[in-house]
């Protein structure tokens, strides 16, 4: 039986959630076949016979894993005869840090700059739901979280330099291949990608050949997926 992939519906087939373009990475780097359950931000309670709050959520040999870093590390696990995400006990200790940085960095960062457009793609059923709570963290509009983000841009570019310098050495986090590592920051520039036409990466930028690089994986997965560049 194909393993479930519960992921974050949006509105015109985008499928945006930066945590659920992890796991897409990682079952396209493992060639794990899945099918695919598109899942809007109000019907995740009910998925899997779980209370969650959030996807991705897959489903597995009759059990349900939930949280990206925990799916990847099941699929590690469960395939070893598979191409290894991590590439050893180091690799995945390394990914707690990119975890951490990208989190606290890369998605905060973009959210600011996105974080209206991110509005405007979600469900019909879910702009409720994202308003109210999105507006809860921020404690302001959404408008107003955004208003600006041309003046602010130049700022989160240079917040990347950590990783520019990085990929302008060499052609993936851990070298010439790909590993979840690149899954991780990815999501971040997809899910960017998917929702907004405001590009937060320049063409000459290190940091955008790699993310076009990122996106040609597995047959061109992330490219092809409706975007808008």
């Amino acid at each position: 039986m194909a393993i479930v992939f519960y992921d974050l519906a949006g509105r015109d087939g985008r499928n945006f959630s930066p945590y659920c373009w992890r796991t897409r990475m990682a079952l396209a780097h493992k060639g794990l076949d899945y099918e695919h359950r598109g899942t809007a931000f109000t019907a995740i309670a009910a998925v899997a016979g779980t209370d969650a709050t959030t996807v991705p959520i897959i489903e597995d040999d009759g059990r349900a894993i939930g949280d990206s870093s925990s799916i990847a590390d099941y699929l590690e696990t469960q395939y070893p005869d598979r191409p290894s995400l991590f590439g050893g006990e180091t690799g995945r200790a390394l990914c707690k840090f990119v975890h951490s940085w990208t989190n606290t960095v890369v998605h905060a960062g973009v959210a600011r700059l996105v974080v209206n457009d991110i509005y405007d793609h979600v469900c019909k059923e879910d702009r409720d739901y994202f308003r109210a709570s999105r507006e809860k963290i921020f404690g302001r509009t959404l408008a107003a979280v955004q208003a600006g983000r041309e003046d602010r841009l130049a700022g989160f570019r240079a917040d990347l330099n950590p990783l520019r310098l990085t990929v302008r050495a060499q052609a993936f986090l851990g070298g010439e291949r790909a590993s979840y590592a690149d899954y991780i920051v990815f999501g971040a520039f997809q899910w960017a990608r998917s929702i907004s036409d405001f590009r937060i990466l320049a063409d000459d930028d290190p940091v955008f050949a790699w993310f076009l690089r990122c996106g040609e994986l597995f047959d061109g997965l992330g490219r092809k997926a409706p975007g808008y560049y």
